[in-house]
């Protein structure tokens, strides 16, 4: 069973919306993908503007990142927020996101980014990555902020 839409998001772009109630710890959503190593994981993003590749790759532990523009699925819709509402997990090769609490019926489902880039963040840098998610403590970047 579907538990999850697609549609347009009012924070950005498209979001993944709850089709039904979904309980606290249930997982919803393997992020799909073609691997790839960190080198060419880079040199895409270098191809393309940096917010589209964000929008779509997802880093795995080691280096290695998922582009789920590539053979992915709706996982890659999954909006930005500095307020989660769900957290990914990684199984080897795998990345799938869990609820971090009870996500009502037609709610946004949301997981904070929290991109590195490798590099220090400068001012330019979090405007490159920026984003308004609407939160209360916006960070106003899908940037790591320490």
């Amino acid at each position: 069973m579907q538990e999850f839409f697609v549609r347009r998001s009012p924070i950005h772009g498209r979001g993944v919306f709850a089709d039904t109630i979904i309980a606290h710890a249930d997982y919803l959503l393997e992020y799909k993908g073609e691997v790839l190593s960190e080198r060419e994981a880079n040199h895409r993003v270098a191809r393309t503007k940096a917010w589209r590749a964000a929008r779509h790759f997802f880093g795995l532990g080691d280096g290695r990142a998922i582009d789920g523009a590539v053979s992915g699925n709706s996982a890659c819709w999954i909006s930005q927020s500095c307020e989660t509402n769900r957290e990914a997990e990684q199984d080897g090769d795998r990345m799938c996101t869990r609820t971090i609490e009870k996500i009502k019926l037609g709610k946004q489902t949301f997981i904070d980014y929290r991109l590195d880039t490798g590099s220090r963040t400068t001012k330019k840098l979090t405007a490159t990555y920026g984003r308004r998610c609407g939160a209360k403590n916006c960070r106003l970047t899908m940037l790591y902020v320490q």
